[in-house]
């Protein structure tokens, strides 16, 4: 059998003596000023497992990675986090969004050494974060004045500089050329080769090798998920902390 690490089984990619990472969703909705967006959805993703979320527009992918990141409250439905010890599922996770979110007075490299130290659990330093995705050459130029594509790649860098074993990723190729696609890919391998787990939202096909997939469709006139009905729309929620509200209980370590 191979020695390498991307082709082992990922139930045997458990690199340690701690419990197995497991991340188990069951029958969550989402509402939005009185409509249901999604209702039912559910999946388990254990250690190198990948899911690609699919939909057309409006759907509720980037609702429910936002709903996962621990931003939106589901308004019915559990998620369950075990293997993580005290930790919540939020603060197992990087949440690349739709939008960048990065602050474009500040360079490259002071975007992810201030990312870095807000994660903790450090990596690779900004610089060589940055040289992974092909960008050793404006680790001190504002980002404000990179591309798209650039942007992007910082932003994907954020997930090198900090460790967490889940990728949340949306729509992770927009913007990018031909070859940083194929980094974003050698990332994604060599993620899921570590026994990290990868959930992505996207329109394009993705070459995750044994991802499952979830495709969300429009829900039914008049469907109601089960314990929907009675909650309030998402719109109404304070931002805060799924893991204390839709997420359920956490496995003790």
């Amino acid at each position: 059998m191979s020695g390498d690490p991307a082709n082992t089984p990922a139930a045997d990619r458990r690199g340690g003596a701690g419990p197995a990472l497991h991340l188990s969703v069951r029958d969550l909705a989402c509402r939005r000023s009185g409509r249901l967006i999604f209702g039912g959805l559910g999946f388990d993703l254990g250690q190198g497992d990948a899911l690609l979320v699919t939909g057309r527009n409006g759907a509720g992918k980037s609702t429910l990675l936002a709903i996962l990141a621990g931003r939106l409250r589901a308004a019915a439905g559990r998620i369950a986090l075990s293997g993580a010890g005290e930790a919540t599922l939020p603060e197992r996770l990087h949440w690349i969004a739709h939008r960048d979110g990065l602050k474009t007075a500040l360079s490259a490299r002071e975007n992810l050494a201030f990312a870095a130290a807000m994660l903790g659990e450090a990596r690779l330093a900004p610089d060589d974060a940055l040289e992974r995705v092909g960008l050793p050459h404006v680790v001190d130029m504002p980002v404000a004045y990179l591309s798209a594509g650039q942007r992007r790649r910082v932003a994907l860098a954020r997930l090198l500089v900090a460790h967490r074993p889940i990728w949340l990723l949306d729509e992770p190729t927009s913007a990018l050329d031909a070859a940083s696609q194929q980094t974003l890919y050698e990332l994604m391998r060599e993620h899921r080769a570590a026994g990290g787990i990868i959930i992505a939202a996207t329109h394009l096909p993705l070459p995750l090798d044994g991802a499952q997939s979830l495709a969300i469709a429009a829900p039914q006139p008049g469907s109601q998920a089960q314990g929907a009905a009675a909650a309030p729309d998402w719109d109404d929620w304070e931002i805060g902390d799924v893991s204390r509200a839709s997420a359920g209980r956490r496995d003790d370590p």
